[in-house]
């Protein structure tokens, strides 16, 4: 493993303190990781609150279980499957709900978890090591027209026909089975390159959000989040790229303003259905101070959202 960075959660204190944490209430950290967070929340609960975290990572359910509370419950779950945790657990309603999307610090500097290019190691990129197909059981398979679509898509890569067309033609030699094959064969095939930025790195982040179905898992929370809020309730979401804060910005923009009618009709402003949801302030971004000693902060964007009526309705 490699020391990496140390591990420092994004955002702590903005989050948290977005979550407005009552001492009895009972909140769901979807994204454990190594604890930041949920430890934040913790100190602010009373005796008679509540912490469900999840996490998929078999390496951050074993941080979890380390913790001693009885006020704590973890579960190694992704966040999609949030609904079905909470009825298990026999939750109805929770107060807040966080969710810090992405690759987290920890997965990012274990050399062996194949998310970064920065080292040679097996390409898995598996955030749920106990099950499904490794990028290199993928890359050894995909049909070059699907790889293509998903580095253009997920990775915004604008070169991404010729990267697919380079890793088809490569396979046929040698399986694509390190992350220092992988990245040499994307620099070949990349024509120019951005300023500062590796040119797998685009690559690199689309492959490893379509193999753990990063994006179609966050379309399936956000629902959910809504539906187990209280009123007054908060959901804080961390995205750290446009993929993900696009989503997020425009689910949480939709569910604010309620259904829509069509054009035209005599309907006053006050009779108009009314959101799910009431934003919360403007998006957060981290500090030039956080960012100067993390720098995985430059890309993180704080929304926050409060589930509409009054409480006790």
């Amino acid at each position: 493993m490699s020391a990496g960075l140390p591990h420092a959660t994004v955002l702590l204190h903005e989050a948290v303190e977005a979550l407005q944490v009552k001492p009895e209430g009972v909140y769901v950290d979807g994204t454990f990781g190594r604890g930041g967070h949920s430890r934040m929340i913790l100190g602010k609960l009373g005796e008679g609150g509540r912490l469900i975290a999840l996490d998929k990572d078999p390496e951050a359910v074993a941080a979890g279980l380390a913790i001693s509370d009885p006020r704590f419950v973890m579960v190694h779950s992704g966040f999609a499957r949030l609904a079905e945790v909470l009825r298990k657990l026999r939750v109805e309603q929770v107060d807040g709900v966080l969710l810090d999307l992405g690759v987290s610090s920890p997965q990012l500097d274990d050399e062996e978890r194949g998310f970064s290019f920065r080292s040679d190691a097996p390409l898995d990129m598996r955030m749920d090591t106990s099950g499904g197909q490794t990028a290199a059981e993928w890359l050894a398979t995909v049909d070059e027209g699907l790889l293509g679509e998903v580095i253009r898509d997920y990775g915004e890569e604008r070169f991404a026909k010729q990267i697919a067309r380079a890793l088809v033609a490569a396979r046929q030699k040698l399986p694509v089975a390190t992350t220092r094959q992988l990245g040499e064969i994307v620099a070949q095939a990349v024509r120019t390159r951005e300023p500062g930025k590796n040119p797998a790195t685009r690559t690199f982040q689309a492959i490893r959000i379509y193999i753990n179905q990063e994006l179609e898992e966050l379309a399936r929370v956000l629902p959910q989040c809504v539906d187990f809020l209280k009123p007054e309730g908060r959901m804080v979401v961390i995205s750290f790229h446009s993929l993900e804060d696009r989503m997020v910005k425009h689910f949480l923009r939709d569910m604010a303003q309620g259904d829509k009618l069509p054009r035209g009709l005599p309907v006053r402003a006050a009779d108009l259905p009314a959101g799910r949801l009431r934003l919360a302030g403007r998006a957060v971004r981290a500090s030039a101070r956080e960012v100067a000693v993390n720098p995985r902060a430059r890309s993180a964007v704080m929304r926050v959202a409060e589930r509409a009526g009054a409480a006790g309705d």
